[in-house]
Order: C-alpha cells, then structure tokens, then sequence
C-alpha cells in the first residue's frame, strides 16, 4: 500500500522532493495544492512538472480513507465511519462549538488501555494509524463543508477518538505538526488537545516537544483503588507516578492540564469521592481544570449508568467550593451513537452477521445441490 502524502510535515516533504530532484519552490506548490485548494489527486497539480506528478503517484496517495456511514445530529454533530486500505474501521466525529468547528479524531484501531466502561475498547488494538491516516480524517471533514460550498473551517482537533494517542506517539506527533504548519491547515495550537489515559514517561516527553498543544488526562477516579478497577492502566502508572508526571509536564510548559471525569452512577460520583478529588488537585489548582462527562451508556458495559443531573451539580458545588476550576461538558450528538466507538462497533456487529447469513445461505445451497445429485 502506498502512504498518504498526508503523514508528511512541511520539512520532511521539502527533503523528500530535493532528494528526488525538484525544487522546494515546487514542494511549496504541492503543499498549497494539498492543504489551501485540497485536491483530491496528483492529476488535479495543473502547474506542478509532469515528472513530479509521476513520482508522486508512484510513491504516495493522497486519501487513504473511504467513508462507510455519515451519522447527522440535530445539534449539528457529525459522526463518520471511514475505511482504511486494508479494510479497517474508524470513527471521526465533528462538533458544532460556540467557538467553532471541532474535530476529534481517532489513533488506533481498537485500544488496549482496557477501561471498563468504555466502547473503544470493546476490540483491542490491532494496529497504529499512520501520520497520514489521522490527517486524513481532517482533511475529509473539511471536504465535507467543501463539497457542500460551505464557507466553514475545521478550527480545533481534540485527539481523543479511539485509541491511546500517546501509545502511538511519533505517529501523533507528525500528524499535530502537519495541521499546526501555518501554511497549511494552520490550526493552531491552543487549539489543539490531546489526551491520554496516564502513560506516565509519555506526558514527560510531550514536556519537550516544543508545541504549545494542550494536554488533558482522562482520570476518572480520585484514588488508586477505584481507579484501578476500572482503568486498567492505573496498575502500571498510579496516581504517584501520574502526578509526578504530570507535575514536570506542568513545570516544563507552564500550561493548564484538564482532568477529564466521566460521572458513574454509584461508582466515582459520590460527595466524598468529589472532595477526595479536589485533595487531589489542590496543589495545582490554577493550572488544573476539571471537566466533568456525562456518561454514554454501552450496551456492552451494562454494569454502568449514568449519573442523574442533581448529583453531576452537587459533585461539581463540592470541587467550586474547594476552588477548583471545573464544568459540565455540553453533550453533543445524543441522537446519534454518541459513545467513542459505538459507531464502528455497531458496524462490525452488522458485517459480522451478514457474514453468518451469507454463509448460512450459501451452505443452505450447496446442501440443495448436494442433494440433488444424491437424487440422481
């Protein structure tokens, strides 16, 4: 399979095409063409040299991704299924923000990180997406309002889609470099969030890294025991290791981290686990920023609920009263399968059983025929 032309940076496109005999004017033209009039082929380059459109079509593509199933809210939230070339799923979702459009995208196929409550990982992990794959899921949103003429713009990508973003780090890397650069989708960095589940060595190398994207940490419980129970990688980074972590991430940068906390019914929702919580935080209090989930029930995980409204206020009165920053997540797209992976997995479960009816079908056949000549 040839990579998208998508998982390249500025820079590493620049190299490539000197190494291959062109001149960086036209790595500028081809960057233009593929990020400010985004064409779809090589073909469309009309003032690129016919030996370079060659060479890019003998060693690139530029979409890697076909869309399966478009999901339309009533609030405007739009939730994809794309393909990937060896016939992989994923989810892409985008969202209508009072400050413009949002994209959350995803980094794997499948998880490993085993959180109990949620759809992602309903499938493990059975590969790494490419640079160029992530972008591509901007790049066909964007496409989308294109198509539409519809003079709108992907202004925010949140990377918190399925998968672990920093268990696929150098790819995510690349990737928030491509829609960072100025001359291309120039999203710019603060406008940029990525999160993790807490791998610990991970947050500390994104100390260093020298782009001002934000962080968020999906936390989910404030004390080892309970987050150990239902996020399974608190066994190899608990909450000392995560801190420590997160306390040099926050020395380096001097940013804000958000905690992200999705509200369990009679699990992590009670009074005591919001003080527990605010303990938690109250050393860095004006750099921490909680915001409270909702839970999207899966089918899968019935042994959750989600927590009534009364008791999300109360839990949040308990963490502003103990003066740490928080608010209620607006909710989006809860007509449609709003769950992180419900989409993909529901989709799966339909191919899977127009598997077993076509092979029910064709085994019905060849009894028939079978049959049949017995008869004879």
């Amino acid at each position: 399979m040839k990579s998208s032309i998508y998982g390249l940076t500025r820079e590493q496109l620049i190299d490539w095409s000197m190494e291959n005999g062109q001149k960086k004017f036209r790595t500028e033209q081809l960057w233009d063409w593929l990020y400010r009039k985004r064409v779809q082929t090589f073909a469309e380059m009309t003032n690129l040299p016919k030996d370079f459109i060659a060479l890019l079509e003998e060693n690139f593509c530029i979409n890697p991704l076909t869309q399966k199933v478009v999901q339309e809210a009533n609030d405007g939230t739009v939730k994809y299924l794309f393909e990937l070339p060896d016939k992989l799923l994923i989810e892409t979702v985008l969202m209508r923000q009072q400050y413009g459009l949002s994209v959350c995208v995803t980094t794997q196929v499948g998880c490993n990180i085993g959180c109990t409550f949620c759809a992602s990982g309903l499938l493990k992990k059975q590969r790494d997406l490419t640079s160029g794959e992530i972008a591509a899921q901007i790049m066909l949103v964007q496409r989308y309002f294109d198509e539409r003429k519809l003079d709108e713009r992907v202004s925010h990508v949140v990377v918190m889609g399925i998968g672990e973003p920093f268990d696929n780090y150098d790819n995510v890397m690349n990737f928030l470099r491509v829609i960072n650069d100025d001359k291309g989708m120039a999203i710019g960095a603060r406008h940029i969030t990525v999160s993790t589940s807490g791998l610990a060595p991970k947050i500390k190398e994104f100390a260093t890294n020298g782009l001002q994207v934000n962080l968020a940490v999906s936390l989910h419980a404030p004390n080892n025991d309970l987050r150990t129970s239902i996020m399974r990688i608190n066994r190899s980074f608990p909450l000392e290791k995560l801190f420590e972590a997160i306390g040099y991430y926050v020395e380096k940068t001097n940013r804000r981290v958000t905690f992200e906390y999705i509200m369990l019914n009679n699990v992590n929702d009670r009074p005591h686990h919001a003080k527990e919580l605010a303990e938690l935080l109250k050393d860095m209090k004006k750099l921490a920023y909680v915001n409270l989930i909702p839970y999207n029930p899966v089918t899968e995980h019935d042994q959750y609920s989600r927590t009534p409204m009364d008791d999300v206020l109360r839990f949040y009165d308990v963490l502003k009263k103990n003066g740490i920053n928080c608010v209620i997540r607006k909710e989006h797209g809860t007509d449609i399968d709003a769950a992180c992976g419900q989409l993909r997995s529901k989709q799966m479960k339909k191919q899977h059983q127009d598997e077993k009816e076509e092979n029910a079908e064709v085994s019905g056949f060849r009894h028939k025929i079978q049959t049949k000549s017995e008869n004879k």
